[in-house]
């Protein structure tokens, strides 16, 4: 695995203000297999000051040039999609199916749809005596997680760089390797300097020094609510656009009247939800909402799901799950489990002990706890790996009641005997997205949420506004 001395800045490769480095870890391992530069508060003024200095020129650039520079940065990736797919296996743990088809094959679709969206910085329009233009916000701070880092990054890169804004991006700590392949890509196809930027570091350090630069027009960030609430504050005496996509604990409802192969189905869609790059989603249906009446058929046929999932090395094609990311998340998801232990769950499947067959590596057993309450910990706060919890209820208005009483609204779930009665119930769940009888994700759909899950959105036309200032010139 390739490690790196240097930042992406101004169209180069520099070297860093500081001496420090960060190690890559393979948390199927437990072995370094990188190391990347620790930035500072110095490097992040470098690519700032690069990002300030072309903004004029790239936002002014005509939309079918920036639209033509972003699908050769898409080409460019699905030519390394390999590579690319390889190395977020390495420094994720994601199973190497998964990395290929979700961590990396996605970015590319996200990447190619904000080409075709380039042409909306175009669109002005006539009200009364008055024309409303659409103009880029500036230079853009994108600090970026972990657990779908290069999908994440394209979220943010992309629509800014569709709308004309200037950015310095700081990949995380712990899957830092792909956003520097994805800075090599943005200097192969073309993209001006200074216009993508690359840092790598701390987020009290690096992540800090991008919120509070006077130059930085809007942060964009992806993680923790705590982390967050963090990144308001310190942009907030600037009164910088922010943007944040935060964390979650999202429900699934099943109501009553399924059949018990539409039943089935709909626990076993759950399940896999939960358990998809072992639970590390911000997105998971972690509490699936079932009638009490159907508690025991819930869970035996989670206990069967899960139990047939496979647990294996990043590099085996058949495995569904891999470790944690990290020892750190290891050990948080393993104390979750424990609390869910002595609050009184019922553990169906799982618990503390490491899976069968590993002697190393940071997993944990994809773990299912029924006769959950909504007050328990494990019901309330974002646990971010292989647990879910099946809650009984006695009545739909029961159902969306405890659906709703949580302090995030990133993602929900409906499974109805039809569309039309899991619409009804997705229009009374407060949250950002709603998926109806396994409704599939879609980029063209915006992605955010309500309450402690964040603001603004990503994805789709939506997006787009999140990087654009509206000007109205009165004629």
């Amino acid at each position: 695995m390739k490690s790196y001395s240097q930042f992406y800045i101004n169209g180069a490769w520099v070297g860093s203000h500081s001496k420090a480095l960060t190690s890559v870890i393979n948390p199927a391992t437990e072995a370094e297999i990188a190391t990347v530069p620790e930035g500072n508060a110095q490097d992040v003024h470098d690519a700032v000051m690069a990002a300030r200095g072309a903004f004029e020129s790239w936002s002014n650039t005509p939309s079918t040039e920036r639209a033509a520079i972003i699908r050769r940065v898409a080409d460019l990736l699905d030519q390394r999609v390999d590579e690319i797919a390889a190395v977020i296996s390495s420094e994720l743990g994601s199973p190497i199916a998964h990395a290929k088809e979700v961590q990396s094959e996605e970015p590319i679709v996200g990447m190619r749809m904000y080409a075709d969206f380039c042409s909306m910085m175009d669109e002005d329009q006539e009200q009364g005596n008055s024309l409303i233009v659409r103009e880029a916000i500036g230079v853009c701070s994108f600090i970026n997680p972990w657990n779908y880092p290069l999908l994440q990054i394209v979220g943010k890169v992309a629509p800014a760089l569709a709308a004309g804004c200037t950015m310095v991006v700081k990949p995380s700590e712990v899957t830092p390797l792909n956003a520097f392949l994805l800075a090599e890509i943005m200097d192969e196809a073309g993209v001006p300097a200074g216009v993508f930027n690359l840092v790598s570091g701390l987020g009290p350090v690096v992540g800090e020094a991008m919120c509070v630069h006077p130059e930085v027009d809007m942060v964009s960030f992806t993680g923790s609510t705590r982390a967050g609430v963090r990144i308001a504050e310190l942009a907030a005496p600037s009164v910088k656009r922010v943007c944040q996509e935060l964390g979650g604990k999202s429900p699934m409802i099943i109501t009553e009247d399924l059949s018990a192969e539409d039943f089935a189905g709909a626990v076993e869609y759950a399940m896999g939800d939960v358990m998809f790059n072992s639970g590390q989603t911000c997105t998971a249906l972690t509490r699936l909402l079932v009638p009490a009446s159907r508690l025991a058929e819930a869970n035996a046929v989670a206990k069967a799901y899960v139990d047939g999932l496979k647990v294996g090395e990043p590099t085996d094609e058949e495995a569904f799950l891999g470790p944690m990311s990290s020892a750190q998340q290891r050990n948080t998801v393993l104390n979750y489990i424990q609390f869910g232990i002595d609050e009184g769950a019922e553990l169906l499947t799982g618990g503390v002990d490491r899976p069968a067959g590993f002697s190393r590596g940071f997993y944990v057993a994809p773990t299912v706890f029924s006769q959950v309450n909504n007050q328990m910990r494990i019901a309330r706060e974002e646990i971010f790996g292989p647990v879910t919890c099946i809650l009984p209820y006695e009545n739909l208005a029961e159902a969306i009641t405890v659906a709703n009483d949580t302090p995030y609204g990133l993602s929900s779930a409906v499974w109805a005997s039809s569309k039309e009665a899991g619409l009804a119930i997705a229009r009374k769940l407060r949250a950002g997205q709603v998926y109806v009888n396994g409704g599939e994700y879609n980029f063209l759909a915006p992605f955010g949420g309500y309450k402690q899950s964040g603001n603004g959105r990503e994805w789709g036309r939506e997006a787009m506004h999140e990087f654009i200032e509206v000007k109205a010139i009165q004629l």
